[in-house]
């Protein structure tokens, strides 16, 4: 049976994923990294230096299940977008250990990007879309950015075609998350602590969202909700205004993207992604028949940043050789 390795080391997890021949995921092992209390995230150098001691462990618990004959080919995440000066120092570790991987078992290698990485692991746990164009919005710490994308049609093209269409000009909405949560008092990341402190809401308070056409902006949310924290707002009734801007905002510019395009399906990947009230919100009020669009969600599980769309973009380009 062939087996297909991905490799992904983003800014806060490490991740590895085990593919087979048809695309199904067999085994994954991840590790997200150690951010001190109160802290707002990692500098690059201590995030690449928590990779290299990850890896190791990883690796073993990955070769507990296969032999090194079993794999056909690896694939990293070697940049954040796949556009020519996309950099940054964590993804050289998992270029690194690839290539060498590569190399001593004499298979090949495949470079891919981060984002890629995210689209195709929300295909593959979404089932879709399965068109050959779609809007795609990838929200974590790290990127907001609302993309088009065309899936490759031929086995001779590229997996994924993207532009950006739109996206924040500040700040990301896990950096809004984050900031918000980390001054409330939760570990960061703050995602998930800041989705079950916000399940105990009981009120309606508000943080207005702010949107140019399909440019965002959160620092404007950002200081709305500071401004809370500050009063005697309870924290549970800030964590859910959070949750409500996100989803408010994405509402906004989706919608007129699907106007503007045409394009009716809607993929949404990234960390922010698992929250369970921006899911709902942005399922309810994108399908309800005033819009027609058709959203698919990557799973809980694969949403945050993971090997698993690596992996698959990896067998497909060593199977296509696009």
């Amino acid at each position: 049976m062939e087996m297909f390795l991905g490799i992904d080391t983003s800014c806060y997890t490490t991740s590895l994923a085990v593919i087979d021949g048809e695309g199904n995921l067999l085994s994954e092992a991840r590790k997200i990294l150690d951010v001190r209390s109160g802290a707002r995230g990692l500098a690059q150098s201590e995030a690449v230096f928590q990779h290299i001691n990850n890896l190791p462990s990883l690796f073993e618990r990955i070769a507990m299940n296969y032999s090194q004959e079993s794999f056909s080919g690896i694939a990293a995440s070697v940049r954040p977008r796949p556009v020519k000066g996309s950099y940054m120092p964590v993804f050289r570790v998992a270029e690194s250990y690839g290539h060498i991987i590569a190399a001593m078992l004499n298979i090949p290698f495949a470079e891919v990007s981060h984002q890629e990485g995210h689209l195709a692991a929300g295909i593959m746990s979404a089932g879709g879309p399965g068109t050959g164009e779609f809007l795609a919005v990838h929200l974590s710490g790290g990127t907001t950015e609302l993309l088009r994308v065309r899936k490759g049609l031929r086995p001779d093209e590229p997996y994924f075609s993207i532009s950006i269409i739109g996206g924040t000009s500040d700040l990301h909405a896990g950096q809004f998350i984050d900031r918000v949560g980390v001054r409330l008092g939760l570990p960061f990341p703050a995602g998930p602590h800041l989705e079950q402190l916000a399940a105990q809401a009981m009120g309606d308070i508000s943080v207005p969202s702010s949107v140019k056409g399909c440019e965002i902006s959160f620092s404007g949310p950002e200081a709305a909700a500071l401004r809370l924290i500050e009063g005697d707002t309870p924290p549970a009734e800030i964590a859910r205004a959070v949750e409500k801007c996100v989803a408010n905002t994405l509402e906004k510019v989706i919608r007129k993207a699907v106007l503007e395009t045409g394009l009716r399906e809607v993929l949404i990947v990234g960390g922010v992604a698992a929250n369970s009230c921006i899911r709902e919100r942005l399922g309810e009020r994108l399908q309800h028949k005033a819009v027609g669009a058709r959203v698919y969600f990557a799973s809980r599980e694969l949403s945050g940043d993971n090997a698993a769309g690596v992996a698959l973009l990896g067998m497909s380009r060593f199977r296509n050789k696009w």
